[in-house]
């Protein structure tokens, strides 16, 4: 199938032949789906700390920050703007062809809503600048030309972190510049460092600098910190190969083969690299004005404090199962384990799974155990897209909490959809991650993934028809494999801009 020219390029990208080979077969026999079991809710499956008892968690993570806990906070960032903008390119698109601009705000309900309430955007004074600049009228194709384009703010071809998101009485704040402040809130350690990474596209990674040049020393005096930002890329090696329909690798005009980003699952290799106790996980785009922040600072070191609680208990047990032969193991300190891990990390057995000799408990449990941690936070379904938790059924036949996207579960089985509509929450990727063991020695986390999680979608290129892969999702099944607690989160803490006009929502304007 390949030729030596094919192996040398994929290795080259870092990648190896048995892997893609794998992505060819994955993409002839499908993935399978998720068998869930049942929807995880408040009260089974999903934890609903009282304010007291949020209270003690944050308390504990507060203590453990000024003892030296290693702090981070990870923003995936690469995401590009432009389906932001998908109704106003089409609006410039119409405009362009001939239309008229009362026609085309006429039938394009989302550019009209823009249009009419130009001035409630934060990046409103700069776009005017530019069009004045030029000495041109400010109308409806100019404002777009001047947003989307070059011409302008270029803003149809940015990534999100990088355009003007909120407005204050003294500065316009990007996403970029907020996940800096609510760093410096929650994320700063016992000698004031507050540590960041931001994964981006290569193409970009001056733009981000550059704006972090010109912030940072602004930040670092108005909270009393320093901020130490990383950056990284999507690897090559996590590119998957791409196929024709008949599953055959899809192959560019000059001959050579195609790879495509895997999607945000290849971020596991990005957070593989990182080095810190706890990990703060969060999208780009899912950022407050000040004036809304104290509740996701409040509920952020709460998560930690409910990571770092149950932590203690995990690192007893690691410690016992590591540490000792099973024939000098207390059947007392096995049953503790056994009973932690099914009630309050619900890890439950294969079914009909006893563990009735005292070797086979042992060696069960010492494998639950020797895993990373993540907390998710959980917002009620209220109509948002995302990923739901569920209880699921793993390949080793034990049911645990796992993430579910909608395209996991099965769509011809009525018993599947049946249990996917009682969903009560989404996951709106609010992630506490601790990836190391009782030691302090990180978990490599690319053997925690469940690879056969991955997803297959349909597209084209220069006109022909091809299937692609995606890795498993990040908090999906790149994740399946770590002990996972679900814990009920404000709906306020969940505000991302999917489109430009969310940006016009009460929770986006100062």
């Amino acid at each position: 199938m390949f030729t030596k020219n094919d192996e040398l390029r994929i290795a080259e990208r870092g990648s190896n032949l048995a892997a893609v080979n794998q992505q060819i077969e994955y993409f002839r026999t499908g993935f399978p789906y998720l068998p869930v079991v049942a929807a995880a809710s408040a009260g089974n499956g999903i934890l609903k700390p009282g304010f007291e008892e949020m209270e003690k968690y944050i308390r504990e993570f507060e203590e453990a920050a000024e003892s030296g806990l290693s702090l981070l906070k990870f923003v995936p960032a690469s995401g590009a703007a432009s389906r932001m903008f998908k109704a106003l390119f089409s609006a410039l698109e119409s405009l362009v062809s001939g239309k008229t601009e009362e026609e085309v705000l006429a039938s394009n309900k989302e550019a009209r809503e823009f249009y009419e309430n130009i001035s409630a955007f934060a990046f409103h004074d700069e776009l005017m600048g530019s069009i004045e600049k030029q000495g041109l009228p400010v109308n409806f194709r100019n404002l777009l030309e001047f947003l989307l384009t070059p011409k302008g703010l270029g803003y149809g071809s940015l990534p999100k972190g990088l355009l003007l998101f909120h407005r204050y009485d003294d500065c316009r704040r990007t996403p970029f510049e907020e996940h800096l402040v609510e760093g410096a809130r929650y994320a700063r350690d016992n000698r004031d460092v507050v540590r960041l990474h931001f994964t981006v596209s290569p193409e970009h990674e001056s733009g981000f600098t550059g704006l972090l040049d010109r912030v940072k020393e602004r930040y670092e005096q108005f909270f009393g910190v320093q901020f130490e930002v990383g950056f990284s890329h999507q690897k090559p090696s996590t590119d998957t190969i791409a196929v024709d329909p008949g599953n055959e690798p899809f192959r560019e005009k000059d001959g050579s083969l195609l790879f495509r980003p895997g999607g945000h699952g290849a971020l596991l290799d990005n957070l593989n690299d990182l080095d810190n106790d706890l990990i703060f996980i969060k999208n780009i785009d899912n950022v407050v004005p000040d004036s809304l922040k104290e509740t996701t600072f409040r509920y952020k070191k709460g998560l930690a404090g409910i990571l770092l609680h149950y932590q203690k208990h995990i690192f007893r047990f690691q410690k016992e199962l590591n540490e000792k032969h099973h024939t000098a193991l207390d059947s007392a300190i096995l049953a503790e384990a056994a009973n932690f891990l099914e009630h309050e990390l619900f890890v439950k057995p294969a079914e009909n799974q006893y563990y009735t000799e005292k070797e086979d408990l042992y060696i069960y449990l010492k494998e639950k155990y020797n895993r990373p941690l993540r907390v998710c936070g959980m917002v009620k379904n209220e109509g948002e897209p995302g990923g739901g938790p569920f209880w699921a059924k793993n390949s080793d036949g034990t049911v645990s909490l796992q993430i579910a996207e909608s395209v996991q579960i099965d769509p011809q089985n009525p018993v599947q959809q049946k249990i996917a509509s009682t969903a009560t929450h989404f996951n709106p990727v609010d992630l506490i991650c601790g990836v190391k063991n009782y030691k302090g020695e990180k978990f490599n986390l690319l053997n925690f993934r469940d690879p056969q999680t991955g997803f297959i979608s349909l597209k084209s290129k220069d006109g022909r028809d091809l299937k692609a892969q995606e890795l498993p999702g990040l908090w999906n099944g790149a994740m399946s494999d770590w002990n996972t607690l679900f814990v009920e989160v404000p709906a306020e803490t969940f505000n991302p801009v999917k489109t430009v006009n969310d940006l016009l929502r009460p929770q986006h304007q100062q």
